[in-house]
């Protein structure tokens, strides 16, 4: 927007203004309107013309890479693998729910299961997605009877659906000690380890899911590349080759 068409306006009106205070027609009021009108358009003008206000500068972009020193959890692949891979997941998230059923399988038959990516998973259930947090708690319940995984992607891979029966139905269909399993999502004895693990992706400036660490196994940890999203397979292999090289 110029200030041109308004420039022209006031030329007018002025143009107006003093052909009319020439006549002896004109009234008082007339006047005082007129008089109105060239105020109005100035303060319009000068409006247009006075440099916009500085905005508030936006918070500053996460980090590429970050160092992380806690790699324990439930793993997949060789504790000795060149690198770690870190993912920050909400089962109930529709994009981790892309991500288990466009990505995961690829990346796990190639890199996961040839010994050279350790994945780890943590739990970072969103407080808009009710049966988020039920879907980790009982993964790591039937994580105690040697299903962490099974149950943990058969539920991701069925985000949608997730509720109280779907998620007993499922962990029934793993042949799960059942009354075991029911006193411990009941408990509350793993909702420490949960909020530990939301409380170190905040800290690693994660603000959704999925969110993934890649980096270079260490003995203090790694150092890892932030990947954001549900990202297509292409992403990740690329990453994940440039660091083997």
């Amino acid at each position: 927007m110029t200030t041109r068409p308004l420039v022209v306006a006031l030329a007018v009106v002025m143009a107006t203004a003093g052909s009319a205070f020439a006549q002896t027609t004109i009234t008082s009021q007339q006047a005082d309107e007129i008089l109105k009108e060239l105020r109005a358009i100035r303060q319009a003008v000068e409006r247009l013309q006075a440099p916009p206000a500085p905005q508030p500068a936006g918070p500053p972009p996460p980090p590429e890479k970050v160092k992380i020193a806690n790699v324990s959890g439930y793993m997949l692949g060789r504790p000795d693998a060149p690198i770690t891979m870190v993912e920050f997941t909400d089962l109930q998230c529709p994009f981790c729910n892309r991500f288990a059923t466009t990505t995961f399988d690829q990346l796990k038959k190639d890199y996961i299961d040839t010994g050279k990516v350790r994945f780890i998973s943590r739990d970072f259930p969103l407080d808009f997605h009710p049966q988020a947090k039920p879907a980790a708690v009982a993964s790591r319940c039937a994580g105690e009877q040697g299903k962490f995984w099974e149950l943990r992607m058969t539920l991701v891979k069925n985000a949608s659906q997730l509720s109280p029966v779907m998620i007993t139905n499922q962990a029934a269909a793993l042949n799960l000690d059942m009354k075991a399993f029911e006193a411990c999502t009941k408990g509350t004895q793993f909702d420490a380890a949960i909020t530990k693990d939301s409380t170190e992706g905040a800290g690693l400036a994660v603000s959704g899911t999925p969110t993934f660490f890649v980096g270079k196994t260490t003995a203090q940890g790694f150092e890892g590349f932030r990947i954001v999203g549900a990202q297509p397979y292409s992403v990740f292999q690329a990453r994940i080759e440039g660091l083997l090289k």
